[in-house]
């Protein structure tokens, strides 16, 4: 994805150079070796500092930012704000859909909820052409020897942050500058403006707005440029709307790419970004003339140039898309959900991971719940393995049983699948973690990286209690032909639903980071160790007394009962975790 905008920015600036010498050749006293030397430093400078403002921003406001969109989404007139609130902080759509992607996926939102936000932060990224508008190149210099003196003087690494958002605010205006001073020239040239004026035409406009705006991958960026063009009075009104249009259908290209590979969920929330927006240039592209009367109406009252006209249709344009749409979230969902229902064919059997995505590693906090979702994913499936371990023990003809989620294999067979599927997903959610870890952290991520590291380690362990030792004993069990007692067995299988409950309490407690289901987990385990003694007590009465079924499967029985205690202490030591994050010393 990098390197197809690395390819566009190289393709939009040799657009600009060609139409440049053009106008040039034209009229030969124009010097336009420094004119295309200005305008291709200036918007890489205009990218470089988009970039490095959003990332900062990013940074600074991450964790923030998704507990915002986490917990007030409910709403969809909610959901909407904050999506507009959210983007115009971190100042990245993009970013703002990825971590709708990993919410949903982690079921902390819903599909449809999900939508109000989408609205919402395409308002949200119009924030940046009203900023161009308002010509703060004066002030780009200022900008960045604060956001330079910031980010060098501070020793916090938020204040480093913010620092850092402040410098990219800076370089953005200062490419913006240079782009606009470059342009000067070319404002005498009838040949040049006439060329421009081509661009009036809706459809050659919105095509051409849609892929540079695909090409660079930023709609803030591609709009700054129309924005440039029309300060200098290189382009009018009704050349700007259909560009503005074309760019905000361009800016889905960004989303579509994020969702090749991902789940349904994922490829839902990317289509629904494509189509709000594709619907709304077709309910806006028959009415230009008439959008344009009504834009220089509104500007009238503030005498407002052709730059702001623009900047204020691009923000009208997505304000109505939302007002229009929002009402109608519900019909969208069911839409889309149409087009892309269910996969019946998703549960596979070979291990992959469904939630983890290596391009977000450069925003830790998304990436971080990214994790969570799989590491929750590993926990469900451990508590199949450990739901479907007690059949041989309990259940004479199991060896003919299928597995209930899986009915094509045995439910032997789907203990041992899940087995590998732990193990690759150990691996894999390391690496990711190391990955993430490689990055600029604050101290309560790197806690939550540590944590998840050795929580991982731990679900690997219970694991393998499953498979290398409960799985052997079901065997050995199967083999001796022999049932326990009838006191026995209920022994067995009451301790075997109270491992059970630990582990489903585990997963909920680490869902919802709830803190006091934690603690009960640990209340428990103390509990369901007397209980174990208990029943180790009777159990040896009942072998002391010589009772046929008890001397038989004694060895068994006994075994059985220290693995479940197992079970349930490794699963005490993740709570005891997820009450006390803390790195130890």
């Amino acid at each position: 994805m990098r390197l197809l905008k690395i390819s566009g920015i190289s393709f939009l600036i040799l657009f600009i150079s060609t139409a440049v010498l053009y106008a040039s050749e034209l009229r030969q006293e124009i010097d336009w070796v420094p004119l295309i030397f200005g305008l291709c430093g200036g918007l890489a400078l205009f990218l470089f500092g988009m970039e490095m403002m959003s990332e900062g921003l990013k940074k600074t406001a991450g964790n923030k930012m998704r507990i915002v969109l986490a917990t007030l989404t409910k709403n969809r007139v909610i959901a909407m704000f904050c999506g507009a609130f959210v983007t115009t902080v971190i100042q990245s759509s993009s970013a703002t859909t990825v971590m709708l992607v990993s919410f949903v996926q982690a079921s902390l939102m819903s599909f449809t909820q999900s939508l109000g936000v989408i609205l919402g932060a395409d308002i949200g990224t119009t924030i940046t052409a009203q900023m161009i508008a308002f010509k703060l190149t004066d002030y780009a210099i200022l900008m960045i020897a604060i956001g330079f003196a910031i980010r060098m003087i501070g020793k916090d690494q938020h204040i480093k942050n913010i620092g850092e958002a402040i410098l990219g605010f800076g370089i953005l205006f200062f490419g913006m500058k240079l782009m606009s001073d470059a342009m000067k020239p070319l404002r005498t040239y009838v040949e040049f403006i006439e060329l421009l004026k081509g661009l009036e035409n809706p459809i050659l406009g919105l095509l051409l707005g849609a892929i540079m705006t695909a090409l660079i991958q930023s709609s803030s960026a591609f709009t700054g440029i129309i924005i440039v063009l029309a300060q200098q009075g290189l382009i009018s009104l009704e050349a700007g709307i259909p560009l503005v249009f074309g760019a905000n259908i361009g800016t889905c290209i960004t989303a579509g790419l994020a969702s090749i590979g991902t789940n349904r969920e994922a490829k839902r929330v990317a289509l629904a970004h494509v189509l709000f927006k594709v619907a709304g240039v077709m309910l806006f592209i028959f009415w230009i003339p008439q959008f344009a009367v009504f834009i220089r109406w509104i500007g009238n009252d503030f005498e407002a140039s052709t730059a702001r006209q623009i900047a204020n249709a691009h923000t009208i344009f997505n304000v109505g898309l939302a007002l229009i749409f929002l009402p109608f979230t519900q019909y969208f969902s069911r839409l889309i959900m149409r087009l892309l229902p269910e996969d019946k064919n998703a549960k596979k059997l070979i291990p992959m991971t469904r939630y983890i995505d290596e391009s977000v590693i450069t925003t830790p906090a998304i990436a971080i719940d990214l994790a969570k979702t799989e590491v929750t994913r590993m926990i469900m499936l451990l508590g199949r393995m450990l739901e479907a371990i007690i059949c041989p023990f309990t259940n004479a003809n199991c060896g003919k049983k299928t597995d209930s989620y899986f009915p094509q294999i045995s439910l032997m067979e789907g203990i041992s699948m899940r087995e590998q599927k732990l193990n690759y997903l150990e691996q894999r959610i390391n690496e990711y973690l190391i990955q993430i870890s490689q990055q600029k952290l604050d101290k309560e991520q790197a806690n939550e990286i540590y944590h998840m590291m050795t929580i991982v380690n731990e679900i690997e362990n219970i694991g393998d209690v499953i498979t290398r030792n409960l799985l052997l004993l079901a065997s050995r069990k199967l083999t001796l032909k022999k049932d326990f007692s009838e006191e026995g067995k209920n022994e067995i299988t009451a301790y075997h639903v109270k491992a059970c409950k630990q582990i489903k309490r585990l997963e909920e407690a680490f869902t919802g980071k709830n803190i006091d289901l934690a603690k009960k987990i640990i209340r428990r385990e103390q509990k369901y160790l007397d209980m174990e003694n208990e029943f180790k007590a009777h159990h040896l009465k009942r072998y002391l007394s010589e009772k046929e079924n008890t001397v038989e499967t004694h060895e068994i029985h006994m075994e059985l009962m220290d693995f479940l205690r197992l079970i349930i202490v490794h699963s005490s030591h993740i709570a005891s975790m997820l009450i006390s994050p803390r790195i130890p010393n």
